[in-house]
């Protein structure tokens, strides 16, 4: 897909803007400026180069962190946008891997393909050991073991049954997957994973006490030197720490078992450096504006991407594609030179990969405590978020978050981008990532349908979610529709439609107490 047609196949549209579009005004000026900017103009590579190849990996409050959302903030101001790093905490230390090293060293010498977890330490030099297969999945193995692993480098993950690689790694939605897709589902979403913080805790202190030297796990997804891993520690220093602990890929894992069951010698060797950071406890979010002079200036419209990461790659699909684009939005809208009604302000969060940290701890602190539901001033003065976090695919449509009565509205500022293939509106939940901290306190926050490319074979949380698995045609179609939503939500003449405030919802889990604590 080249830039250039994608634009001239739109310049007649727009002779006659604007035009009114299903009774929702359109305006189609505005739009031929915001594709023009977009597709001819684009600096969006850019943004994603240096928060991936210059400063990832991202995982909050790491050096790479720090570095990424003060050149983010930066970069903003070089626009010629007010921005700041909006302090919140506490968070927890920081934590970053400078050295990893695995190998096979005996029966045959082999390289181990694979990456340190998060919050877990280095070995302090090479260690050199044995394996041993033990499967802990729960407090009950714990007796099982007892006494068997000093000394031992421990494999703690069942064998995977790899079979043939049969499926296509990417992927993109069809018409039927999108007529799917906008049929009526009033389930919660994707949730999270649970987290079982208590066994993790009790698990790293067996396996210390037991003298276990490392331990490896093998990735539970893919395959193909491909390994996808986040933590196996805690940001909260208060914790046990656990032993060394890494993945690798599970061809390399499942050597070592086989190996292991024929009772033929093995031994392992690794050398990992890794750090705590905790010099702050508090973390930040990124804040940058396009201040509004219109008459609804006080009134604010949201765009936002978080801009932590995992440490397996330079966290380019999760989510430096997310955050270049909110960035190239706001630099496209602030190059049309337009006096806006409303006020647009970009946040990238972080602490997102934790439980959505960053962004509650904001809603909290501007809008409302989703524990008491008690609204600030501000809270009347938002008239939307619009978030992007599911990769490099291109933006598909619109989930409505049960919000039907937005629409009629959202049908209008779609129409024209079908040509570039966003089509869809489904009044579906999503879940998982920052739209759900302004729906939480009833904020009209939503997320765009996303083709999924690679973003659950190949990148999320992986060693290959790095800047060439990153779609530039997508980025700049995604950039266009954040930048022209943002620009109608704030010339509407009123507010986007709000469902009903939630009840009150007693505070659950670590973080979600999290407050953000002012500007820096």
């Amino acid at each position: 897909m080249h830039a250039k047609p994608l634009l001239l196949t739109f310049v007649a549209a727009t002779l006659a803007a604007p035009v009114v579009i299903a009774e929702e005004r359109v305006d189609l000026n505005a739009i031929h400026q915001i594709r023009q900017e977009a597709f001819e103009n684009s600096k969006v590579m850019e943004h994603l180069f240096y928060l991936t190849d210059v400063h990832g990996p991202r995982v909050t409050n790491s050096p790479g962190f720090k570095a990424a959302a003060n050149w983010a903030a930066k970069r903003m101001e070089e626009y010629g946008m007010p921005s700041k790093l909006e302090k919140w905490g506490p968070f927890g230390r920081g934590w970053s891997y400078s050295h990893y090293e695995g190998h096979i060293v005996e029966p045959q010498y082999a390289p181990i393909i694979g990456f340190p977890l998060a919050w877990t330490p280095g070995t302090n030099g090479s260690v050199t050991a044995e394996p041993v297969h033990a499967v802990i999945a729960a407090e009950a193995d714990f007796d099982k073991w007892k006494g068997k692993l000093k000394g031992r480098i421990l494999l703690i993950s069942p064998v995977r049954d790899l079979g043939l690689s049969a499926a296509a790694l990417a992927h993109r939605l069809d018409e039927k997957e999108l007529e799917e897709r906008a049929k009526a589902d009033f389930g919660p979403g994707r949730p999270r994973p649970p987290r079982n913080e208590a066994f993790r805790n009790k698990l790293a202190t067996f396996l210390k006490e037991q003298g276990v030297v490392m331990v490896v796990q093998s990735s539970t997804i893919a395959d193909g030197g491909t390994v996808f891993g986040s933590t196996a520690g805690s940001r909260d220093a208060k914790d046990p720490v656990p032993p060394p602990t890494m993945v690798i890929t599970p061809e390399h894992y499942n050597r070592v078992v086989r190996l292991l069951e024929k009772k033929i010698p093995v031994k392992l060797s690794f050398d990992i450096k890794a750090s705590f950071h905790d010099e702050s406890t508090d973390s930040v979010n990124v804040i940058a504006e396009i201040p509004g002079t219109g008459a609804k200036k006080d009134e604010v419209v949201m765009i936002g991407a978080h801009l932590d990461s995992w440490q397996g790659g330079t966290g380019a699909t999760d989510n430096a594609a997310g955050s270049a684009i909110m960035m190239e939005a706001m630099r496209i809208l602030k190059s049309m030179n337009k006096g806006l009604n409303r006020t647009i302000r970009m946040a990238l969060w972080s602490g997102e990969e934790q439980g959505l940290l960053g962004s509650r701890a904001y809603v909290k602190e501007h809008f409302a405590d989703p524990a008491d539901m008690k609204t600030t001033d501000q809270h009347a003065r938002l008239a939307a978020y619009f978030n992007v976090d599911n990769g490099t695919g291109k933006l598909r449509g619109v989930y409505l978050q049960q919000n039907d009565m937005v629409r009629p509205i959202f049908k209008a500022w779609l129409e024209p981008f079908h040509d570039l293939g966003a089509t869809t509106l489904t009044i579906r939940n999503t879940s998982g990532t920052d739209h759900l901290a302004y729906n939480e306190v009833g904020l009209p926050g939503f997320q765009f349908i996303q083709d999924p490319v690679e973003y659950s074979t190949r990148t999320h949380h992986s060693n290959m979610d790095v800047y060439d698995r990153v779609q530039k045609d997508d980025l700049m179609q995604a950039a266009a529709i954040v930048a022209a939503f943002a620009y109608h939500a704030s010339e509407r003449a009123e507010m986007l439609p709000r469902k009903p405030l939630p009840k009150p919802k007693p505070r659950e889990g670590r973080g979600a107490g999290a407050a953000a604590t002012g500007g820096q």
